[in-house]
């Protein structure tokens, strides 16, 4: 079992001096210049390597340091970083540079985090591959023709190459674990409102969360419990809130009752199901009671999704005019044809699409048939599973109903697209967590992925439950390629 790549191993590493966090930085940022993943936009070498030589100052004085001090590590580029251009993937905001961080970079940056850089995403996190990117898609390490997922497709794909130790990205549908799942890592989407979003660029707010993606679920404990604070600058942080989570991670699930939904299983992929009947073999051997049951109201859950986050969009995306901050076009002959113009050529296709989408259903005449209802039904789908959870621990479901596909698979039919996340969005929709984390390989030689379902605010049941199938199968499908740094 190697485990070369994780937070703990390489804390030990650092204070028993076997190599300095400048050596650790500077093997991390050579192997990004070599890499052809284009899983960064960004790098930040210089402030980088300066973190680092603060950080072997500090043990060389005898200081303590902290698990993720001096952990390489990169940012989903939607998280703004003061004086570091934030530019969402989008033409619209190539040049933007934040004047301030948002909250979880604050965090992290307090406990001495190494930055790297920011990762790939699909532009404003819309997209299910990392192709709507106005920089090109980030590939996948299992093999480059494949995507890395998205729209956190950077993020993974950097954790999984080997060119970060671990990763943030956002979650608006699904967008840490389908990608965690293609490349073979562990992605956690938090509960809504256990991590702060201030600072996180808008796509959909009421969906919207971030979360670690990690080599381990024992890394995602870790990152989990460093950045899950409450925060006055967001309005939906969550006060009171206990995920302690790193200290909980080896409890017994023996008599644990883990639901698995039907619903789930329509139209999988046979080998992606072989994988999830063997990982809930692994529970029954722990102790973990397992039964099947219905969830209708899942049928509901994408048009649902795609409704109402479409709707928050279209509002969102109304201050890129091109007056404020961003993209401007040149030629113009009124404010009006200078907004046109600037939104027309900033924007891409897709963003473009959904802000129309959005803009429809919140129309005069359309908003009932459309918006209200489908807030209505999100009511629906928050009690669903809130039955579920009076009866069930945790459920368990595939993450993707399909390993990695080949670039351009999708980007002659949207809706296609839209389908990939037909497994992920339920959890956005309710305002639950949900972890992604590694069950076996195809036939294809690409990773597959199981994702574990909770109630508001029981990571750290999840994680427990996530790590004990980690351990039983002594982490074999830990992800390991031949590219990266080995240390």
């Amino acid at each position: 079992m190697q485990s070369d790549g994780t937070i703990t191993y390489i804390h030990n590493l650092l204070i028993t001096k076997k190599i300095s966090c400048y050596e650790l930085t500077q093997k991390y940022l050579d192997e990004i210049k070599k890499s052809k993943l284009n899983a960064y936009v960004n790098v930040c070498e210089e402030s980088a390597i300066k973190s680092a030589k603060e950080i072997d100052k500090k043990i060389a004085s005898g200081k303590e340091i902290s698990l993720l001090e001096g952990i390489p590590m990169l940012l989903k580029d939607n998280m703004s970083t003061n004086g570091i251009e934030t530019t969402c993937c989008s033409n619209i905001l190539k040049g933007y540079v934040p004047i301030y961080d948002a909250t979880v970079w604050e965090l992290l940056k307090q406990q001495g985090a190494v930055l790297l850089g920011k990762g790939n995403m699909d532009e404003f996190a819309m997209g299910s591959t990392c192709e709507t990117s106005c920089f090109g898609g980030a590939k996948n390490p299992h093999d480059i023709s494949c995507v890395a997922g998205g729209s956190s497709g950077g993020v993974a794909a950097a954790v999984a190459g080997n060119i970060a130790v671990y990763g943030l990205g956002s979650d608006t549908g699904g967008s840490i674990r389908q990608p965690a799942a293609f490349c073979g890592i562990v992605g956690l989407k938090p509960t809504y409102g256990a991590v702060s979003r201030y600072g996180i660029i808008a796509y959909a707010s009421s969906f919207d969360q971030v979360g670690p993606m990690t080599h381990t679920v024992q890394d995602a404990s870790i990152v989990f419990d460093a950045i899950s604070k409450y925060d006055p600058k967001d309005s939906t942080s969550c006060k009171n809130i206990t995920c302690d989570t790193f200290c909980k991670l080896n409890n017994s699930i023996s008599g644990m009752k883990i639901g698995i939904p039907k619903e789930y299983f329509e139209g999988i992929d046979s080998e992606i199901q072989k994988s999830i009947n063997q990982a809930i073999e692994v529970y029954k051997s722990l102790g973990a009671q397992i039964e099947y049951f219905n969830l209708p109201e899942l049928k509901y859950a994408l048009p649902v999704y795609y409704i109402l986050v479409c709707a928050e969009a279209s509002s969102n995306l109304g201050r890129y005019d091109g007056i404020r901050y961003g993209y401007k076009a040149e030629n113009y002959t009124d404010i009006n044809d200078m907004i046109c113009k600037t939104r027309a050529k900033g924007f891409g296709k897709e963003v473009k699409r959904r802000i129309l989408l959005g803009t429809y259903v919140l129309s005069a005449g359309y908003y009932d048939a459309y918006y209200k209802k489908a807030q209505n039904l999100r009511g629906e789908i928050v009690r669903a599973f809130k039955r579920a959870f009076g009866k069930f621990d945790i459920l368990l479901a595939p993450t993707a109903a399909s390993t990695a596909f080949k670039f351009g698979m999708t980007s002659s039919n949207p809706v296609e697209m839209y389908l990939t996340d037909i497994y992920t969005v339920p959890v956005n929709t309710a305002g639950i967590p949900a972890i992604s984390l590694p069950c076996g390989f195809h036939s294809n030689g690409l990773p597959i992925g199981m994702q574990l379902i909770g109630d508001n605010f029981s990571e750290a049941k999840l994680l427990n439950a996530a790590n004990m199938y980690e351990m039983k199968t002594e982490r074999q499908f830990l992800h390991k390629t031949d590219m990266g740094v080995k240390i």
